[in-house]
């Protein structure tokens, strides 16, 4: 089973990596960029076939390691 998180910062917190790259887009001319938030895709390949085991522990996973949760909100997709 393979899991796909998607992991990015919350809405009411700053992201200036986000702000670089919009301005490096206005300065490139695609001025048409209103924002930019930046964020971390993951795959992870599990070695069980139990749905509901797999996600419960992805989001532990998430919790624990893959997100910090005070400033990140997480999302996964479950294949296979």
């Amino acid at each position: 089973m393979k899991a796909k998180v998607y992991v990015t910062i919350k809405q009411n917190v700053l992201d200036p990596q986000g702000q670089a790259v919009q301005g490096s887009l206005h300065t490139m001319g695609f001025a048409e960029v209103e924002k930019v938030r930046i964020g971390k895709y993951l795959e992870l390949e599990l070695g069980t076939d139990d749905r509901a085991e797999a996600e419960a522990r992805v989001k532990v996973m998430c919790e624990k390691l893959l997100a910090n949760t005070v400033v990140e909100d997480f999302r996964f997709e479950l294949e296979g």
